[in-house]
């Protein structure tokens, strides 16, 4: 049976539920486009876990609405359904199964969108707009987690109206990462707070931030067991921590690196720095993918403390971008961040073929 059931009349072919697609964005590199980018700037993105079959998008933008299309092996991708929030969707995740998506929003609330029936329901809600959201998956429960401007992070079983659990935040929830059984939480004024998520959540670590600027991402990593074991933070400044929770040699192996800069040097000329905007690390290689609002996008190796690779710059900041479950394509929105006041922006949701180099 079809993933949004066998009547889902969301179109056939490649043509669009969502209007004609925009053609007059500026490709550089001339990546795949995605048909029919949302109507906004795009906060969020985040492809189908391994457990489905193919290559699901999803899509959350100021435009209220949440999108997926299914991105074919040719490249093709395919409108399949979107859902509407009453304020700009700020963040999305899958459930482990691929049968659900969570949406948070400015409008206080997080839905859960069934896509077998098409049908979103309200599953939280807070007294200020939800940052973040996550699916967890523990051996003995399952749950989201929603972080938000109201300083709390909350636990929901999407079955009730009610939190499981309420933990306050010492400031507003920027950014969060979830990988079993770690969270990371970054707030306001540079908080930032690592979870253990085993039989119940709870604080297990504050951490004095690695950085002097306001955060702006973050991305949990794992080790060569396939375990959580730190995370990577990113600034407005143009600049990435690197940050293992137990590290044998804290000064050695934790460090920052700079990003997303041009123009001159510190010292012999004035730099254009700009904000990191994404994290994503390679499901496969470990390897990480910063996006910025320079408009460009890198590969690192953080392992060997280099960069791998720097895209040409687009003609607007880069807001968002992920991985899908193998590896194999790096999805990436180009979209105004109001760093400039305002103008008439242009939105757009490419795709890049991912070649990592032999180790």
């Amino acid at each position: 049976m079809s993933l949004f059931g066998t009547t889902s009349g969301f179109g056939t072919s490649g043509t669009s539920m969502f209007g004609s697609a925009t053609t007059d964005n500026h490709n550089p590199m001339k990546d795949i486009e995605v048909t029919s980018s949302p109507d906004d700037s795009i906060g969020c993105l985040s492809f189908s876990p391994p457990t489905l079959p193919g290559n699901f998008l999803i899509a959350g933008s100021w435009a209220n609405d949440v999108r997926c299309w299914e991105v074919q092996d040719s490249g093709q991708t395919i409108p399949k359904a979107q859902q509407m929030h009453t304020g700009p969707v700020l963040d999305v995740c899958w459930s482990d199964d691929g049968s659900k998506v969570f949406t948070a929003s400015c409008d206080k609330t997080a839905k859960m969108w069934d896509l077998s029936s098409n049908q979103a329901i309200q599953i939280a809600q807070h007294d200020a707009p939800v940052k973040t959201i996550h699916w967890i998956k523990a051996p003995n429960y399952s749950c989201v987690m929603t972080g938000s401007w109201d300083k709390t992070l909350k636990f929901w079983d999407t079955r009730s109206s009610n939190p499981m659990m309420v933990l306050q935040l010492p400031e507003r929830c920027y950014c969060a990462d979830v990988i079993y059984p770690m969270a990371v939480v970054a707030t306001a004024e540079r908080g930032l707070i690592v979870y253990q998520l085993e039989n119940q959540p709870s604080e297990f670590r504050r951490i004095e931030s690695p950085l002097k600027h306001q955060h702006r991402c973050v991305a949990i990593f794992k080790d060569k067991q396939n375990k959580p074991t730190g995370f990577a933070l990113g600034s407005i400044e143009g600049r990435v921590a690197i940050h293992y929770i137990n590290p044998p040699n804290p000064a050695k192996d934790n460090f920052t690196f700079k990003c997303h800069r041009s123009n001159g040097t510190n010292t012999s000329a004035p730099q254009d720095i700009y904000a990191v905007n994404g994290i994503a690390f390679h499901p496969v290689h470990g390897t990480l993918a910063t996006v910025g609002s320079d408009g460009r996008f890198s590969f690192w190796d953080k392992d060997a403390r280099t960069k791998l690779k720097t895209s040409e710059q687009l003609d607007q900041p880069i807001s968002a971008c992920c991985f899908n479950h193998n590896g194999n394509i790096f999805a990436y929105a180009s979209s105004y961040d109001w760093d400039m006041n305002f103008i008439i922006p242009r939105k757009k949701i490419t795709f890049s073929c991912v070649m990592q180099p032999k180790s």
